[in-house]
């Protein structure tokens, strides 16, 4: 089994996090960047995206341009889980097949997409702690 390790640190000011990634990446994420379940969003968009221009290019679509808009519906009370997530995938190009991309969706979500496929099945989630001084 395959494992991937990032992490998300306290900048010590408000609820500010920075995340890094596997390759040193940093995100900032809270007060006026984008929150936690806001990136969750922005990683299915890129995720499927990702997805949808690689199979469209192997179909040799003649695409120039792929935007993911993502809307997250959750309750008003917590904990507020995204209870219905809306993908909207607008593709550009010349003589682009409504099939084709139909098929690159449909295998992002049924197939490729490891975000959409963690957020469809729920993964187990477990914690652990220590403390320092």
């Amino acid at each position: 089994m395959g494992t991937t390790q990032v992490s998300a640190r306290w900048t010590g000011e408000k609820l500010n996090y920075v995340g890094t990634d596997t390759k040193s990446n940093q995100i900032p994420m809270g007060g006026g960047d984008p929150s936690p379940s806001q990136m969750m969003l922005m990683g299915l968009a890129g995720c499927t995206g990702m997805d949808v221009v690689s199979v469209l290019q192997k179909k040799r679509q003649n695409i120039t341009g792929v935007e993911v808009q993502v809307i997250g519906h959750n309750p008003d009370e917590y904990p507020k889980p995204y209870q219905v997530i809306e993908l909207k995938f607008i593709v550009k190009g010349d003589n682009v097949d409504p099939k084709a991309v139909a098929r690159a969706i449909q295998l992002s979500e049924d197939k490729y997409c490891i975000v959409g496929q963690t957020l469809q099945n729920k993964a187990e989630i477990k914690t652990s702690f220590e403390i320092e001084a």
